[in-house]
């Protein structure tokens, strides 16, 4: 009996092949040339890509950091500068408080004195009471107008720190938003998928793998300026047609995820369907020029997290299916199975038109 297993698919090593460029170009190992190659690599900014291509085989740093200042602004460098003004901000308000807490502790003994003192008199006098009085009272004032002007300071310290988180905030939105689309990018997606099996369980979810027909020959005849207005239109669509609980983001070139939880794996294949179904029925007319670039279709492949140990598997086995839905026809729908990888004289189709 023939006990040989297929080979699971294999993803390539990003980071290897990141920095093999980088090595090639001469280019320093440093984390802000790494993310600039991160993000040419994955192709989720064709023009950033062709840039760093033209610099050639001899790039200088002063060149690397010029493409990077013009693509990403500094995002990373103001993340880290924010976060850096969240944690002055905390230091400071612990130094308030630690000078309150000195302060109430001074009244506490003042007042823990002052009964040890009449406590100890056997006779106490009018006079020893109205000083003992004063002092408390005196006391008493000062301590309540400091604790005024400490929850006053605090309020404000607190104020401007939930500035700074919402700053923050704002910066991590945008480092993990692809710039043409405007959803998630790959850098976000890659953490998404590997939170799916973070608490050890394997969860009820599931990764959709989508790839747009035919793109290269859309750059090629329309050229890119209208390749990026289409990218952003399926974008859009995709959104439009998960729950607002679904994970969407374009993963590199023409390729899309959607990272579904809580779904059945039926459930799944009508999410996927209705994408397929909703990008097959809309125009893509230039309303100016008449120009039709339709029709414009989509491939899709899915895999449930049940069949994988890990996110590295679970995507293997998704892009295994999408690979399966380009090889027969097109403009359908595959569910990963076992064996499927490049057997196609079974057919696996779910759906085709």
């Amino acid at each position: 009996m023939n006990t040989a297993q297929t080979p699971k698919p294999q993803i390539p090593d990003v980071s290897s092949q990141i920095g093999f460029a980088m090595r090639s170009m001469g280019v320093a190992p440093i984390p802000r040339n790494y993310e600039l190659f991160y993000e040419a690599y994955i192709g989720s900014n064709p023009a950033l890509t062709r840039d760093l291509a033209a610099l050639g085989s001899r790039a200088t740093q002063d060149e690397i950091d010029a493409l990077r200042d013009h693509y990403f602004g500094n995002g990373q460098d103001r993340i880290e500068s924010v976060h850096g003004k969240l944690l002055s901000e905390l230091e400071a308000l612990l130094r308030l408080m630690k000078q309150e807490q000195t302060s109430l502790e001074s009244y506490n003994r003042l007042l823990g004195e002052t009964y040890t003192r009449i406590s100890s008199k056997s006779t106490t006098s009018a006079d020893l009471l109205r000083n003992a009085i004063s002092i408390l009272t005196d006391a008493t004032g000062n301590t309540m107008a400091h604790g005024e002007q400490t929850v006053e300071k605090m309020s404000q310290r607190s104020q401007e720190m939930d500035a700074v988180r919402r700053e923050l905030d704002e910066y991590k939105r945008i480092a993990n938003t692809d710039s043409l689309t405007r959803i998630s990018n790959r850098r976000a997606f890659d953490e998404k998928l590997a939170s799916i099996y973070a608490k050890g369980d394997k969860p009820l979810a599931s990764l959709i793998l989508a790839d747009i027909d035919h793109f290269k020959k859309i750059n090629d005849v329309y050229g890119h300026p209208v390749g990026d207005k289409i990218l952003a239109t399926v974008a859009t669509i995709i959104r439009a047609n998960v729950r607002k609980d679904c994970f969407v983001a374009r993963t590199g070139g023409e390729e899309f995820a959607v990272i579904v939880e809580g779904y059945t794996a039926d459930e799944v294949f009508q999410i996927g369907e209705k994408i397929r179904v909703a990008l097959e029925h809309t125009p893509f007319k230039n309303s100016k020029t008449g120009v039709n670039y339709g029709p414009i279709t989509i491939s899709l492949g899915y895999s449930m997290s049940s069949e994988a140990e890990d996110a590295g598997e679970l995507y293997a086995k998704a892009d295994t299916a999408l690979y399966c839905a380009k090889n027969n026809g097109r403009n359908c729908i595959f569910a990963f199975e076992d064996g499927m990888k490049k057997d196609f004289s079974k057919s696996w189709l779910i759906y085709r038109r």
